[in-house]
């Protein structure tokens, strides 16, 4: 297990090859315990391949991943487990990652069995409304099927299960990006006050720099699979040093916005477009 000094998570020249075409090109980077990691760039850029790569959905073509001291390594269940239970991902939208034929509840319930099998039935119960009050949600949500909740509430819940093993690091996917603006300035929220309530760390995916820098301590810029720039939220945000970086930032419609610009920029960048 990490201490405090040292990376909960550590990825070093992590390349993922999809046939010719290289998705993920010797991407590294290390995420301390209880910190907030933003993986940044657009469609195509090689983030969401490489948040897959994190939480066992895709398998590097080379590279380590190290998760809490440990190297992770593929293939037997109980590696798979021994992943699961110290790392969780959340996805854009979770209707999919629920079984419709069971509540909200007994999904949260599913994954209590599977890791902490010592729980009783009761024990369970007792940690899945736990959970439920901790994001926000009634009881009445608890035994509602997916279909019936809204997007900002699945979301809810789908953090709550993701919680119920206590991981040490959740990676979020987008996991604003279809909601409602006010509907993502409260679910940020209480993913800052988990982060400081728990001690979890995030790797938070998003082409979005207002959300980045609203729930990330540091960041990765991340372009045809390579990271093109890294370091402190803010001062990249504030300082960008890589034109594609400035590019992003140039990207986002305010007034005096200057779209014949961002166009030629887009082009110096990508002679080809």
């Amino acid at each position: 297990m990490t201490t405090g000094n040292e990376p909960v998570l550590s990825v070093s020249s992590l390349v993922k090859r999809f046939g010719d075409f290289t998705a993920v090109d010797d991407v590294g980077f290390e995420l301390m315990p209880g910190a907030s990691l933003g993986i940044v760039g657009e469609s195509g850029s090689g983030k969401t391949t490489t948040a897959r790569i994190l939480a066992g959905l895709d398998e590097p073509t080379s590279g380590t991943v190290t998760l809490a001291g440990e190297p992770v390594v593929s293939g037997s269940r109980r590696a798979r487990l021994r992943r699961a239970g110290l790392l969780q991902m959340i996805f854009q939208d979770p209707y999919g990652s629920f079984d419709p034929r069971q509540t909200i509840a007994e999904s949260i319930a599913e994954p209590l069995r599977l890791h902490s099998p010592e729980l009783s039935a009761r024990d369970r119960q007792a940690r899945v409304a736990e959970l439920l009050d901790q994001v926000g949600l009634s009881e009445r949500a608890g035994e509602s099927p997916p279909r019936d909740l809204s997007g900002g509430q699945r979301q809810r819940a789908a953090i709550a299960r993701a919680l119920g093993i206590r991981p040490r690091v959740l990676v979020l996917d987008e996991a604003v990006a279809a909601l409602d603006v006010s509907i993502q300035a409260q679910i940020l929220t209480l993913l800052d006050e988990l982060r400081r309530d728990t001690g979890i760390a995030y790797v938070f995916v998003s082409h979005d720099l207002a959300v980045v820098r609203h729930i990330t301590d540091t960041a990765v810029v991340m372009r045809h699979g390579r990271i093109v720039e890294r370091g402190g939220t803010e001062q990249i945000l504030r300082d960008p040093r890589h034109p594609y970086t400035r590019l992003l930032l140039d990207s986002i419609p305010a007034p005096g916005w200057d779209l014949d610009r961002v166009a030629r920029d887009r082009r110096a960048l990508d002679p080809s477009l």
